[in-house]
């Protein structure tokens, strides 16, 4: 089959494309915004990225075309496939009918956090040894890639909820075919397609409708959204979280600069120790999910106890870009305020001295809009110092609910902490390059690549 993905350089798309290729089809793809690291894994597989986007980047003999969801009415090749009215699917829809349908799906949703878990229920059930395919919107360090086609019955796959497709607006883990279900937490997010937290809920609901009877749903208790959402499962559920009343539980839970430690609890029996590479209650909370997972898959707790250990992570996700002059520059995808504060309680187990700076991009559409200043002030302020940069693409974002930079530094700055709006890259390398001392630590926050401030701030130190 001859697939073209228009979009490609996206996680997901970039992850089916290397899927097909490696089922033996041949691929194409397109895009506007080409950048590690799923430029680097398109280009060590050989996948052409041909930008800009042009109707003629997409092959006339095309057997389908994936459309991504950043595409609309308007986008040229969007266009020459209505044209040409040639066969059209959305990466969601593509992914289940050549890849889900006769396998165990494992799928992995949640307003955050998604992205470890399945890449540590991907691990813990690939050394317990049931060779699990699996597609993660990010790379885990462990396997190098994005993707895999494994030769087990599992599949373990990251259930977004944001929409498939222009012409599909409903939730892409819909068309996932859940055996088993995991829904870490519920909040408001993607305010360009909800409303509000409600429509966030009814997109839940929308996963739990599919589930069969048969299957298994994973739930965080301790989120409200999710504690609400349970009672509508139509199959058995495990709860899991930190406080009493979780069928898994973590208790004496201990958080340091290398990992954490907890004892784990099923029920009323205690399954011993166990100890995550992973710094973080947030991280606790993954592993909980990712073990109650594997359990659901067949694979006991005792067998996934040592590779847990082991698990080395995701890119991007508290990744420790370098050190340069003994400050530390760490790379985390966060741009939901929960996902930041999670960020920088979890550095702050890293810093023994010295303090931690924020480096803030608002480049989602929900953290370039307004509706969430506040909250992302209060935990921004969590930092010794929050240096704000310049929205990106502001102009998507109606004037009336765009975010102002500088009232969310007045907003830190109100709650007592110190903040600064440095728009562009050159300013806050040359600035922080400056102002940095050893045993500072800086987190770079954002859901793009951010004009490669990480190594440009490395390079600046490195020479000062």
């Amino acid at each position: 089959m001859k697939v073209h993905l228009s979009a490609i350089c996206g996680t997901a798309m970039a992850s089916l494309a290397g899927l097909l290729r490696e089922r033996g089809h041949e691929v194409s793809g397109s895009d506007q915004d080409v950048y590690p690291p799923m430029s680097t894994q398109l280009r060590e597989l050989g996948i052409e990225i041909r930008s800009p986007y042009h109707a003629d980047n997409v092959p006339a003999d095309a057997d389908v075309v994936v459309v991504g969801n950043a595409l609309s009415r308007g986008n040229p090749e969007v266009e020459a496939v209505l044209d040409r009215k040639q066969r059209m699917a959305s990466m969601p829809a593509l992914l289940a009918d050549e890849f889900l349908r006769g396998r165990t799906s494992i799928v992995i949703a949640g307003t955050h956090g998604k992205t470890t878990t399945t890449s540590l229920t991907a691990f813990l059930l690939d050394r317990a040894g049931a060779e699990p395919s699996f597609l993660v919107g990010g790379v885990p360090v462990d396997f190098g890639r994005s993707y895999r086609l494994g030769s087990g019955p599992h599949f373990v796959v990251e259930g977004d909820e944001y929409d498939c497709a222009f012409f599909d607006k409903r939730p892409k883990f819909v068309h996932y075919l859940p055996d088993v279900a995991v829904i870490g937490n519920v909040e408001y997010d993607h305010a360009d397609i909800y409303p509000d937290l409600a429509a966030v809920e009814l997109a839940f609901r929308r996963l739990l409708g599919v589930l069969p009877r048969r299957g298994r749903l994973i739930a965080g208790i301790e989120s409200p959204a999710v504690a609400r959402l349970v009672g509508e499962a139509p199959c058995p559920v495990d709860t899991f979280g930190l406080a009493e009343g979780a069928h898994w539980r973590a208790v004496n839970v201990r958080t340091t600069a290398e990992g954490s430690s907890f004892q784990l609890l099923r029920g009323n029996e205690d399954l011993g120790a166990f100890v995550s590479s992973l710094p973080g209650e947030h991280n606790v909370r993954n592993a909980l999910a990712a073990i109650a997972a594997c359990a659901a898959a067949g694979a006991e707790p005792s067998r996934v106890r040592e590779p847990l250990a082991r698990f080395r992570g995701v890119k991007r996700r508290l990744e420790l870009r370098g050190r340069a002059r003994g400050v530390a520059v760490y790379d985390d995808f966060a741009h939901h305020p929960t996902a930041v504060k999670a960020t920088l309680e979890a550095l702050r187990a890293t810093r023994p001295s010295g303090r931690l700076i924020a480096v803030f991009e608002p480049r989602s559409y929900t953290s370039r809009t307004r509706v969430f200043l506040e909250d992302f002030a209060r935990a921004l302020s969590a930092a010794d110092l929050s240096v704000v940069a310049a929205a990106h693409l502001p102009g998507k974002v109606p004037v009336g609910q765009r975010l102002s930079e500088t009232d969310l530094v007045d907003a830190v700055r109100g709650l007592g902490a110190r903040a600064e709006f440095w728009p562009a890259v050159p300013q806050i390398v040359e600035r922080l390059a400056r102002e940095a001392r050893e045993g500072d630590v800086v987190a770079v926050l954002s859901n793009g690549g951010f004009d490669g401030v990480h190594e440009k701030l490395l390079e600046a130190l490195a020479a000062r």
